[in-house]
């Protein structure tokens, strides 16, 4: 019996590349048929694979790595090619169609574009098929790159509403020290995703592959957890893995959601990565967001930063520099500049007009700090 119903799944490039020689073809069967019995038995599977960097400097026969962003994107594009290929061989094997997606970050900021992947994957799994997505290197810079898979891995469990997302490593979880340094290092098996010490025992990466060590992984369960969406960290060359992990075998490192889902905005605002713009907020401001479930109103605000449109996701920063709201603003950063610190009532006078006597209303607001 399969404990649960929709699940991601987000494969490293070390794993999938067997430490960079090339695509190990043997490991990808492997988890394809698992995820194929999966889907067999009625749970919606959604792959987020990496590797087609990796994989693209080994079909080039290159020697080192890429140095330019032009050169990452051309190998990525290069590599793509042999990566879905492997994917849509061994699906097809037991019968079942992939269909491959590439996002960027700015798919996923858009809130129309959101909406319309949202739709797209959902239809997808309707059809019985399993999506495979991956950045889309061959077009990000870096000023729109996710940075990692694991991070793109959570955003898209947030966008299916996934019941669990599955991170598959090389390391057999996440552990309270470095196992390769400490001997006495212990795994952790279960944990809230919302607990701060697990970022304190994550280290950096030690993959020349991957953009994503272990501070990516369990930053990304946290992310996930936002839309009610567990976290196993585990290695990918355990047995049966996939299919065990389903069906509620203890395995890896479990970080659980604790809470349950968000509303699907709040969700698309959590998600974001970055922020047309900042609103630097005064103590007053602070206490009404967190402790007063209200709107951010002008008279609160100190100073505004960065050019952005109405509409457009804007962070709420407290006295300190700490982020502990976004939303989406309701004046332009020119005339935010000018009703900042006044009352409401006088935006009229002010600007001329006055759309909302708030700057952000709470509907359309999210707590980043609690």
């Amino acid at each position: 019996m399969n404990r649960y119903k929709k699940v991601v799944i987000k494969v490293g490039s070390s794993l999938v590349t067997a430490g960079g020689k090339g695509l190990d073809h043997a490991m990808i069967a492997t988890w394809a048929e698992q995820m194929a019995h999966l889907r067999a038995q009625g749970v919606d599977v959604v792959l987020v694979s990496s590797g087609s960097i990796a994989e693209g400097i080994t079909r080039l026969g290159l020697k080192s790595q890429p140095r330019t962003l032009t050169e990452f994107q051309a190998i990525a594009a290069v590599g793509q090619m042999g990566l879905v290929q492997a994917y849509e061989v061994c699906f097809q094997a037991h019968g079942i169609h992939s269909a491959q997606i590439l996002l960027t970050h700015a798919d996923l900021s858009n809130r129309k574009r959101y909406l319309n992947a949202r739709s797209t994957l959902r239809t997808l799994l309707e059809f019985g098929t399993i999506p495979v997505i991956n950045e889309n290197d061959s077009v990000s810079n870096e000023e729109i790159r996710f940075g990692d898979n694991d991070t793109l891995g959570a955003l898209v469990a947030n966008l299916v509403e996934a019941d669990l997302l599955i991170i598959l490593t090389d390391q057999d979880g996440l552990f309270d020290a470095n196992p390769a340094e400490n001997a006495k290092a212990k795994l952790i098996e279960r944990a809230d995703a919302r607990d701060p010490q697990l970022v304190e025992y994550a280290g950096p990466s030690s993959s020349h592959l991957g953009r994503g060590g272990m501070q990516t992984k369990v930053s990304s369960a946290q992310v996930a957890a936002r839309s009610g969406t567990h976290t196993v960290i585990v290695s990918g060359n355990t047995k049966n893995v996939i299919t065990r992990i389903v069906q509620g075998e203890a395995l890896g490192s479990f970080l659980e959601a604790s809470e349950g889902h968000l509303a699907a905005r709040k969700q698309w605002l959590a998600g974001h990565m970055r922020c047309a713009g900042e609103l630097r907020l005064d103590e007053g401001a602070v206490d009404v967001l967190l402790n007063k479930n209200a709107s951010l109103l002008p008279i609160g605000v100190k100073a505004v930063s960065g050019v952005f449109n109405r509409g457009e996701v804007v962070a709420c920063l407290a006295p300190d520099g700490t982020e502990i709201a976004r939303g989406l603003v309701n004046y332009p950063s020119d005339e935010c500049k000018q009703i900042i610190g006044k009352a409401s009532q006088q935006i009229p006078d002010i600007l001329g007009y006055q759309d909302d006597p708030e700057l952000i209303n709470r509907e359309n607001l999210i707590l980043m700090k609690t």
